[in-house]
C-alpha cells in the first residue's frame, strides 16, 4: 500500500519540542519534494517548510524559521520536522505532502506560493496532532 504516515504529536508544554517524522510506505520519498503544513482550528492551512528531492535544500515559511527544522533520513525513508520553543500558537495538526513537482529553487522566490497552495501534491499523510500548553 503506498501511504504516507505522520507521527510523533503529542500534548507539550510552552518551550518545549517535539520530533514530527513522516513516513512513506510504497515509494521512496527521496524522489519527491516534502512539505510540512499545519491546520490550527478553525483557520486556513499555513506556514509550508520544503525539502528538495535528491539535494536537500531546505526552505521555510518566514513565520516558520529560526525553531523548525525539517531534514531527511534515506535509511529510514522519513522526513522529520524538529520542532524546538514550541509556543500555544503552534497548536495545530500538521501534515505532509509529497510531490514531485519541480525542486523550490526552480520556483525562485515564488517557492513559497506554489508549494503552499499550487503544487500537485500526490500523497497526504493523515495528519498528527500537537497541542501546545502554556
Amino acid at each position: 500500500e503506498v501511504r504516507l504516515v505522520e507521527s510523533g504529536g503529542g500534548l507539550v508544554q510552552a518551550g518545549g519540542s517535539l520530533r514530527l517524522s513522516c513516513a512513506a510506505s510504497g515509494f521512496s520519498l527521496d524522489d519527491y519534494v516534502i512539505g510540512w503544513f499545519r491546520q490550527a482550528p478553525g483557520k486556513e492551512r499555513e506556514g509550508v517548510i520544503c525539502i528538495s528531492k535528491s539535494d536537500g535544500n531546505t526552505y521555510y515559511a518566514d513565520s516558520l524559521k529560526g525553531r523548525f527544522t525539517i531534514s531527511r533520513d534515506n535509511a529510514k525513508n522519513t522526513v522529520d520536522l524538529q520542532m524546538n520553543s514550541l509556543k500555544p500558537e503552534d497548536t495545530a495538526v500538521y501534515y505532509c505532502a509529497a510531490t514531485r513537482d519541480l525542486n523550490p529553487s526552480d520556483y525562485g522566490t515564488n517557492w513559497y506560493a506554489h508549494y503552499q497552495a499550487g503544487a500537485p501534491y500526490e500523497y497526504w499523510g493523515q495528519g498528527t496532532r500537537v497541542t501546545v500548553s502554556s
